[in-house]
């Protein structure tokens, strides 16, 4: 089984890749009999890719690779091309071009000039840097390539700090497509994600334009507070909305105490005074408490997963699945699915790649598209038998 992933095709039963879990909570593998058997094709290689989307309406998935370049490829003919216009980016460490989304909406076709958003890491002013989130248009040529115009920047993480750690910049809309939702990482400064005066350590709440949305919990306190929408987070790689209409979001905690959060308006998880994880050094952070105010994981990993990316499966390929959660594991190196009762949730099963795992998603029949993490990362496509 270890040889899968270094095959371009392989078949095989879900149920042999279940994994012993270890000292992860909740942890309820489910019968055999459940689970599909999968199907596993390598369709190309990219260097250092971070996200991917689809193109609403379309076979086009849209990458994006963290020293700055923007690739597609048609998953229906496996056409890889180029998109120009990209932004300028700070790379280095964790910083890069980050997330690609787009208003489903807009979409009803592959030509024409449509909205794309983009996050990356901006250079400032001495040796600082930030996460932004830019607004342009793809156009989109008749079976041809794509170019990105008149790209502007319309939200920036503040402040600039030095570094280049826990961007987070993960983009997700509202069901509706009325708001912008952006995790924003602690930048790796700890404290101030218990300061609301900032947005480093926070998921921000915004119009598509990128200003602070009305009913935001500290609207009234204005400048950048008035973005935040929750606090107290540590470095956010997957968020996405569950059938319910409710968002969630996974982050790395530091050694051990990977979360896995519901999102709720103004509250605060409790980074860096809590946390189920210590600091690197051996330093102690007291566990979260029933009575210590703090907002509480729904299930969190210890050893970490070190999660990349996360969806809600909605399709039906994988019928057993839906409505659970996909999270794309780093340190774990395959793919996680968490199932979700209320506001609980456990962790059901692990499907090992053998490569560390940056991104998931899943295209418009149901099949996943599944990005490894690295130089020479692999593309793989996923099916049921």
């Amino acid at each position: 089984m270890t040889m899968i992933s270094k095959l371009p095709t392989a078949l095989f039963p879900a149920a042999m890749l279940l994994a012993s879990c270890g000292a992860t909570a909740g942890v309820d593998t489910p019968s055999t009999s459940a689970e599909p058997e999968l199907a596993i094709e390598e369709m190309g290689t990219y260097e250092r890719p971070w996200a991917a989307a689809f193109v609403p309406g379309t076979e086009v998935l849209v990458i994006t690779l963290k020293a700055g370049e923007l690739r597609g490829i048609d998953t229906a003919t496996g056409r890889s091309f180029a998109i120009t216009g990209a932004p300028d980016v700070d790379y280095g460490g964790q910083g890069g071009l980050g997330d690609v989304a787009f208003l489903a909406s807009e979409w009803a076709d592959t030509v024409g000039s449509r909205t794309i958003y983009l996050s990356w890491a901006e250079a400032g002013e001495g040796d600082t840097r930030g996460a932004v989130v830019g607004r342009g248009t793809l156009n989109c040529e008749d079976g041809g390539d794509c170019s990105i115009s008149g790209l502007d920047v319309i939200w920036r993480q503040a402040p600039k700090v030095t570094g280049r750690g826990h961007y987070s910049h993960r983009i997700r809309f509202s069901p509706d497509e009325s708001y912008m939702f952006v995790a924003s990482g602690d930048r790796q400064k700890l404290d101030p994600a218990q300061d609301t005066g900032n947005t480093l350590g926070t998921i921000v709440r915004l119009n598509l334009d990128g200003t602070p949305a009305a009913g935001n919990p500290m609207a009234e306190q204005g400048g950048v507070t008035a973005e935040i929408w929750s606090y107290g987070h540590r470095n956010i790689l997957g968020m996405d909305w569950d059938a319910d209409g409710r968002l969630w979001e996974v982050e790395h905690g530091p050694a051990g105490g990977d979360e896995l959060n519901l999102v709720q308006r103004g509250a605060n998880y409790g980074w860096p005074v809590r946390s189920d994880g210590d600091h690197y050094n051996g330093d102690n952070i007291p566990d979260h408490t029933p009575d210590d105010g703090f907002a509480k994981a729904a299930l969190g990993w210890t050893p970490v997963i070190a999660p990349g990316d996360m969806i809600f499966y909605r399709g039906d390929m994988f019928g057993a699945w839906k409505g659970d959660a996909l999270i794309a594991g780093l340190a774990s190196k395959g793919l996680v699915r968490v199932t979700i009762d209320g506001e609980s949730a456990s962790e059901a099963a692990r499907y090992p790649i053998d490569n560390r795992v940056r991104s998931v998603d899943e295209g418009p029949d149901g099949a996943l598209w599944v990005l490894e993490d690295g130089p020479e990362a692999r593309l793989l496509k996923i099916t049921a038998k």
